[in-house]
């Protein structure tokens, strides 16, 4: 099977695949998407990039033409729970996108947006709902929502809620949904926290894997430039003087961080907006409009805000700052490596930073090349000891005996 018409999908759906250009599924839309279609609950481990919003969105779209019923007030038939505003956004584009042949509503809300206008949407009724699971609480206990007719629940980027402590808010919605129902779970990563709550959610899945972190991390031209903190602006203002690089997102560790490297970027005249926790929702969706349809040349983000960021063509991944867990690094570079392209991440180490980039390389099974070709590289950096290790010099034999063995202690100080 190498296409979409082989998936045996309903002739809208089809359509507008065609519509977007689309003619080859990714190898997880070829995986899910038949069993999916045989009503199969499925845990998915896939990152972003590899295809997964489609491959749960178009067999959802499918049965849901299958079984056209009318649709109730308050009660969607079925609910997709996504980490952040962007992603939940997102989704909802693309459930809009693949849907746009045929008569189905859905809607999305999420936290740092009115609730008047989802409640509207909730009252007139639709198939479909995508949520963040804060608002979505918010509007079940304001009894604004049921989850009793919901058929399909879909727990995007589990890994993700995880970390951002949304587990017992999850927990809290699956217990209002119907025992009746098709479930699908997806995590770029599977910790044993995510493998209990998949054990306690699904029954009887299929397991789909695809694109682990070494694939992903392959695909990725990576070099690693060391300099020093108070240089890394300046750096990055340099590197951006090369008009190779096109489409560039930025991560910093910080929102205070972002903030400033934005102002350093104007300052040089790159076009760039930072998207992080602080900002309003609308500013939000503003910048990532402009960076997707290129206003903006740059994007500066933090990790949490960049976890829905899905944008073909960026050329450029930049770590301002390392990220102190490892898999996020494989995240972030993954980001300029969507549906089989390639791409370039650079990323900057500070001396505290060596350790970071240590464990970074333990995971990604690879060490990650020095570029020393650039303006501000510091050798100190580069040459200093591994972090974690004590220097040759230093170390001594446990079974050397100390210099002047005969000297004796001196006497305690009085008290």
């Amino acid at each position: 099977m190498t296409d979409f018409t082989g998936l045996e999908l309903a002739q809208p759906i089809l359509r507008a695949i065609t519509d977007e250009g689309y003619t080859t599924p990714t190898p997880i839309q070829l995986k899910s998407i038949p069993a999916l279609l045989e009503g199969r609950d499925l845990l998915g481990v896939a990152q972003t990039g590899t295809g997964k919003t489609a491959a749960f969105t178009l067999p959802l779209l499918h049965r849901l033409a299958q079984n056209g019923e009318k649709l109730k007030s308050r009660q969607p038939r079925a609910l997709i729970i996504a980490p952040t505003r962007e992603l939940a956004a997102q989704i909802n584009d693309s459930v809009r996108c693949y849907g746009q042949h045929m008569h189905l509503r859905s809607t999305v809300v999420f936290g740092g947006a009115s609730i008047r206008p989802q409640i509207q949407a909730l009252n007139r009724g639709v198939h479909i709902l995508v949520a963040t699971p804060g608002r979505l609480l918010d509007l079940m206990n304001q009894r604004h929502l049921q989850l009793g007719s919901v058929e399909t629940f879909i727990l995007d980027e589990a890994d993700r809620m995880l970390d951002m402590g949304f587990i017992p808010d999850v927990k809290k919605i699956t217990a209002a949904l119907p025992n009746k129902r098709q479930t699908l779970l997806f995590s770029a990563t599977m910790p044993k926290s995510i493998e209990g709550l998949a054990a306690s959610l699904l029954n009887d899945p299929v397991r789909v894997e695809v694109a682990p972190a070494a694939t992903t991390v392959e695909k990725v031209e990576q070099h690693v430039l060391f300099v020093a903190k108070d240089k890394k602006r300046s750096l990055l203002g340099e590197l951006l003087k090369n008009k190779d690089i096109a489409r560039v997102l930025v991560f910093t560790r910080t929102k205070h961080g972002a903030d400033r490297v934005v102002r350093h970027l104007q300052q040089c005249g790159v076009k760039s907006d930072a998207i992080h926790g602080n900002k309003a929702q609308n500013a939000r969706q503003r910048a990532l409009k402009s960076f997707r349809n290129g206003r903006i040349r740059a994007l500066v983000a933090t990790d949490i805000a960049a976890r829905g960021i899905d944008v073909d063509g960026v050329t450029h991944v930049i770590n301002f700052d390392l990220p102190n867990e490892p898999e996020s690094y494989v995240h972030r570079i993954g980001r300029t490596a969507r549906a089989g392209a390639g791409g370039i991440a650079l990323s900057f180490c500070d001396h505290e930073e060596r350790a970071y980039l240590r464990n970074i390389e333990k995971v990604i099974r690879q060490s990650v090349p020095v570029l020393e070709d650039q303006p501000f590289h510091a050798a100190e950096i580069a040459n200093a000891p591994a972090p974690g290790k004590r220097s040759q010099q230093r170390k001594r034999n446990p079974n050397q005996r100390r210099r002047n063995p005969g000297r004796t202690k001196r006497a305690p100080k009085a008290a």
